[in-house]
């Protein structure tokens, strides 16, 4: 359905010539009625059977109205569901009057008594399909112009139109099964985090800048001219400060702000899970929040998982699956095929081995006849995305064929050899990267992802954790020569690896650790640096200044004066948890309020001037 366009009437009869609600021609219509006193006694999807030849008192929306000539059938809805209501004219010439009136969208009440509907008339599409209320009082609340969208489920409609007009879209079923699972999900966070001895504690929305990875969006202070407060990117200080403080266990459902470009699992405002504990151990933080992890997914899925999640270093994630977010929910796994390829005619191998990089490939189980020549091609289109300058394949035919992109550069012996490494089969089609190391993993740590999709190689309500562990230190910024945090500065390097801060920064590991669900980061964590010296170690091995840190960190290591414990955490994304949870594409669906690609808002129209 398009927008109604300005000058158009709804075709309600509580509509004048230009389209306003509210201004009734029809003087037997009161506009808006109130409620004067009278109390809903059940929602709509609780009424059942067993309430047959009680009078009940609904309210809700007009899913639908019919008029049958002698009978008016009225669709009541609410957040629960739907129930139907009868109107006859024999029994109350005036009430069936008033239901004339009825149409989509308008704000009833309507008492009535509850009635079987008898068995050729039940819809079993309904969960109270097979009663219906017979209606002895309406009130019309409110009366509504035509939506610009319909209010169903599994609305097939642009995303722009439904944003603009987001309080609409929330009426429907899905969206609202959505926002109640959030409510749900958060409700059984609280209640396990509370049970566990944590506190949750509020910190500031308005503090200073403290550099985390993103750009901060800065608000600026009407005492202070010239001086901005800045959003947190996370409350990551504070609750350091925290322990500082001697809270031992705290945790915040908390609103977070990053500046950076949007994608269908990232919003500029988002939620997180926000827990931090002292004198802990990685071990310990993630035992208890996998915990928590269960008590939710058994709560609110029914899932139970019985063997503790899998613990996978970042090196073996790496090598094994090209990501360290890997989706174990399928195979697929990287084999090095550098040592064979290397000693080949084909140049694209040698020269990636002599300039220190690598050759890897993944082995598609029946991907020769599932893949034609320009599906390889468009998968070859997609590995350039991912700044690959080519993709080499070799398809083993079901006829005892063989097939290369690099036939003419390949000898045989050489192809069997690298198809025994891959454990290859007749049917099999092998892709292979060969570049820089951090491209090849990036190349096939999405492919295997996008071959899985393709191949339908997922089982849908499927969930698969994993806790990667051991993450570098590091990562060396080429553009601007220097180190940076591979998570922030506040992590701790492995006890064993602090030797290696002066002489090898890049050898050095961090207590830090991810949670992943599905290929997706849910959660992040670390042990943070609880002693001031290795604190301005870092800043200082980051390129930062005395001046610089003094500026950006001084109240925290001045804070670290004064005795602070060892102390670490862990931060969900709450959005993201509960699109998996949902099996939503976006995370977008799961928020009440969110934002588009270019961070506005279209039904309120922000930013504005």
């Amino acid at each position: 359905m398009t927008e109604t366009a300005k000058g158009d009437t709804c075709g309600n009869s509580c509509c004048d010539m230009d389209g306003n609600s509210g201004n009734i021609l029809n003087k037997k219509l009161p506009a808006g009625e109130t409620l004067n006193g009278i109390k809903r006694t059940m929602m709509c999807a609780e009424v059942s059977e067993a309430d047959i030849d009680n009078e009940v008192l609904i309210m809700g929306w007009v899913n639908k109205a019919r008029n049958l000539g002698s009978m008016i059938f009225a669709v009541i809805r609410d957040r629960t569901g739907l129930l139907q209501t009868v109107f006859r004219e024999e029994n109350d010439p005036e009430l069936y009057e008033k239901a004339s009136l009825l149409r989509g969208e308008y704000v009833v009440a309507v008492r009535g008594t509850v009635r079987h509907r008898g068995e050729g008339a039940v819809n079993k599409d309904m969960p109270t399909g097979s009663i219906e209320v017979e209606a002895s009082e309406l009130k019309i609340l409110s009366c509504a112009d035509t939506p610009p969208i319909y209010i169903v489920e599994d609305l097939d409609a642009g995303e722009l139109l439904r944003l603009k007009y987001r309080y609409l879209d929330l009426r429907r079923p899905d969206m609202q099964k959505n926002l109640l699972l959030r409510h749900r999900v958060v409700r059984s966070v609280r209640e396990f985090y509370n049970d566990a001895g944590f506190i949750d504690v509020e910190t500031p929305v308005l503090t200073r800048s403290t550099p985390e990875g993103a750009r901060d969006y800065l608000v600026p202070s009407r005492i202070r001219k010239g001086a901005f407060y800045a959003l947190p990117q996370s409350p990551q200080l504070f609750k350091q400060l925290l322990m500082v403080s001697g809270i031992d266990r705290y945790y915040q459902i908390a609103k977070c702000f990053r500046d950076e470009d949007l994608r269908v699992d990232r919003q500029p405002e988002f939620t997180q899970i926000d827990v931090e504990m002292s004198f802990v151990e990685p071990s310990d933080v993630m035992e208890i929040n996998e915990k928590m992890i269960r008590k939710v997914f058994s709560e609110i899925l029914g899932l139970e998982f019985t063997a503790p999640f899998i613990k996978m270093k970042y090196s073996e994630a790496m090598q094994r699956y090209g990501s360290d977010k890997p989706d174990t929910r399928f195979g697929m796994e990287l084999a090095d095929i550098t040592d064979i390829a290397a000693g080949t005619a084909f140049r694209v191998f040698s020269e990636a081995a002599e300039s220190g990089g690598s050759i890897k490939c993944i082995n598609i189980n029946g991907g020769a006849s599932f893949f034609k020549r320009k599906d390889i091609d468009s998968l070859t289109e997609y590995a350039r995305t991912y700044k690959a300058k080519g993709l080499t394949w070799i398809s083993f035919d079901g006829d005892g064929g063989i097939r290369s992109s690099a036939m003419k550069f390949l000898a045989e012996t050489e192809i069997r050899a690298i198809a025994s490494r891959a454990g290859s089969q007749q049917g099999d089609l092998i892709l292979i990267a060969a570049d820089k190391n951090k491209i090849v993993y990036d190349v096939l740590g999405q492919l295997r992802n996008e071959v899985a999709a393709r191949m339908g190689m997922i089982s849908p309500g499927t969930y698969s954790f994993l806790w990667v562990t051991e993450f570098p230190m590091f990562e060396y910024n080429d553009e601007e020569n220097r180190w940076d945090p591979k998570h922030h500065p506040f992590t701790a390097p492995m006890d064993e690896d602090t030797g290696l801060l002066d002489s090898d920064p890049g050898k050095v590991r961090a207590k830090a650790y991810d949670i992943i669900l599905n290929g997706n980061e849910i959660g992040g964590g670390s042990i943070r640096i609880h002693d001031r010296v290795l604190q301005e170690k870092i800043f200082t091995l980051l390129g930062m200044s005395d001046k610089e840190t003094a500026e950006k960190f001084g109240f925290l290591l001045q804070a670290f004066r004064y005795g602070t414990p060892p102390h670490g955490g862990i931060a969900f994304g709450l959005d993201r948890i509960i699109m998996l949870m949902a099996g939503a594409s976006s995370i977008r669906d799961v928020i009440a309020f969110p934002k588009v690609q270019n961070a506005s808002c279209p039904m309120t129209e922000a930013p504005a001037c």
